[in-house]
């Protein structure tokens, strides 16, 4: 497996390109930018989302449920409206359609009543 590490090294050597290791690691800002308020409403969106799903699932929590898939779902929309980077809206969107479907079933299993 050496050979073919530096096989590809000097393959890029050739062209006169250099090969850098990526750093994988979990940042909402990859446009070098600091978002605060973004990040909080990504990270509101995406957590109430699991939780608004989570809450459908329980019929005895119907209310809870429903009311929280229901802001949610709203405070997700207007975080995407102002989202600024991909990772922003994957984990928006993410949210959005957890806290869609915890308040559907929620709604099935007896909503406000």
């Amino acid at each position: 497996m050496p050979e073919a590490t530096s096989t590809q090294t000097q393959g890029a050597q050739i062209h006169g390109t250099q090969t850098q290791a990526r750093v994988s690691r979990l940042s909402l800002n990859t446009d070098g930018q600091r978002h605060p308020l973004l990040n909080a409403a990504t990270a509101f969106t995406f957590v109430g989302g699991i939780a608004a799903f989570a809450l459908g699932l329980v019929v005895s929590a119907h209310r809870a449920a429903t009311i929280l898939g229901i802001v949610v779902f709203g405070a997700g929309m207007v975080a995407q409206m102002f989202s600024a980077t991909r990772e922003q809206r994957v984990f928006i969107v993410a949210g959005i359609i957890a806290a869609g479907v915890g308040g559907g079933l929620a709604l099935a299993h007896g909503g406000f009543g």
